[in-house]
């Protein structure tokens, strides 16, 4: 046999009984069969729980399922290249051509541009509700509503909204909701069981969670993955046949990055919400801050919603509140001042994201963000919003400090 024959049909094959504490990586696009009748019977799997192709998974993407699933309380799960590319399939498996659906007006940005955009050009409407008012969930609920979006807390501001209620107004007109898990990691609240401190209430959970594994369960910045997770048979085959008809894939490198980083998930998400209290609530004592808009912080919007649902999550009723947090700074301040602020910060940096090793800054643009109007909640001002990484708590006060004195004395 030739040397180049040899190189491609090695005899090495690992044994059957190896082990090791890290899920080993397989990377494929063929699949290879045993023999024929094998490739027969697996050719009818459409939900993709035998090996046949490469995007349909292979052991490594199985085993970050499973672990997922158990992180969030589902059955069924699937991966896609980013946070974005989950909501987006939900919406594409779950509507077509005459159905609406309604989103937080203080959901994550993309996905409301994604229903402005691509949704409304196949036919699909939109509405945006105030996520902090179930009535107003209600009303705008009509025979058209096929899907409800939920998001906890808000997006940039922070409202921690009361999801049971909402769940339970789209669960009363049999409607399907989705929640966007991101920041809770499904360690702040079980998602698909809202009710479980609250007995007889019946109410259970959301039927669908996203989750932007992007954040935390990467944890290092340098990866761009989703989840789509659910319980319900019949979505899991609506999204897995979309999942698959769409050739959404992810890389298995990526893969084997967030499976290394999700041992640790509770430690680090611990430590950034650590760390963010103790500086959100040092925030609160400058003068230079109108308003601190995190969810565990009183007298944060929604943040009796938040103690309700999220300290039953942990042992020590402290509660999960994840790394991030906004500041609103007073509006006698300019823009540039505020700019000139985050410019001044050295060990935050300007970036976009949150989850990873690194703390964060940015300025927003609110009124821009909600169609002109600012929240009759929020105190009028310039919000910053800061995720924060897993620096020393006493480094990264002094230099908010230091940015402070020296672009915003007073």
């Amino acid at each position: 046999m030739k040397k180049t024959t040899q190189i491609l049909h090695p005899n090495y094959q690992p044994p059957a009984g190896y082990a090791a504490v890290q899920a080993g990586v397989f990377k494929a696009s063929t699949i290879i069969f045993p023999d024929t009748s094998s490739m027969r019977a697996r050719y009818g799997d459409e939900l993709g729980q035998q090996y046949t192709y490469g995007t349909k998974g292979t052991p490594t993407t199985f085993v970050l399922e499973e672990q997922l699933c158990a992180l969030e309380g589902g059955r069924y799960c699937c991966l896609v290249p980013s946070g974005l590319a989950a909501i987006a399939l939900v919406n594409l498996a779950l509507l077509k051509a005459g159905d609406e659906v309604l989103i937080p007006n203080n959901a994550y940005g993309p996905g409301i541009t994604l229903a402005q955009s691509e949704l409304t050009h196949f036919g699909i409407s939109y509405q945006l509700y105030d996520a902090l008012n179930p009535s107003c969930l209600a009303a705008k609920i009509n025979a058209k509503t096929k899907l409800v979006w939920l998001e906890a807390p808000g997006s940039v501001t922070m409202e921690f909204p009361e999801l049971i209620e909402l769940v339970r107004v789209c669960k009363s007109r049999s409607v399907l909701t989705a929640l966007d898990n991101t920041w809770g990691a499904g360690l702040a609240f079980k998602p698909f069981e809202l009710d479980q401190e609250k007995k007889g209430d019946g109410i259970g959970g959301v039927d669908i969670t996203v989750h932007a594994l992007t954040k935390y369960p990467s944890g290092g910045a340098d990866v761009l993955m989703g989840s789509v997770i659910t319980r319900d048979d019949g979505l899991h085959a609506l999204i897995k046949r979309c999942h698959m008809r769409l050739g959404y894939s992810v890389g298995l490198n990526d893969v084997e990055s967030i499976l290394r980083s999700m041992h640790s998930l509770p430690l680090r998400y611990a430590a950034h919400d650590k760390t963010a209290r103790a500086l959100a609530l040092w925030c609160q004592s400058q003068s230079q801050v109108l308003q601190v808009l995190h969810p565990a912080i009183a007298g944060s919007p929604g943040h009796a919603h938040w103690q309700s649902l999220c300290t039953t999550a942990n042992v020590n009723g402290n509660g999960y509140a994840a790394g991030l947090f906004s500041i609103i700074f007073d509006k006698r301040f300019t823009h540039h001042q505020v700019d000139a602020f985050c410019d001044a910060l050295q060990l935050f940096k300007l970036g976009y994201s949150w989850g990873g090793p690194i703390s964060l800054v940015m300025p927003y643009n609110l009124r821009s963000m909600r169609e002109g109007q600012w929240p009759e909640h929020l105190k009028e001002g310039h919000l910053v919003r800061f995720s924060i990484g897993l620096e020393d708590v006493q480094d990264l006060q002094l230099d908010l400090d230091q940015a402070f004195r020296q672009t915003l004395a007073i």
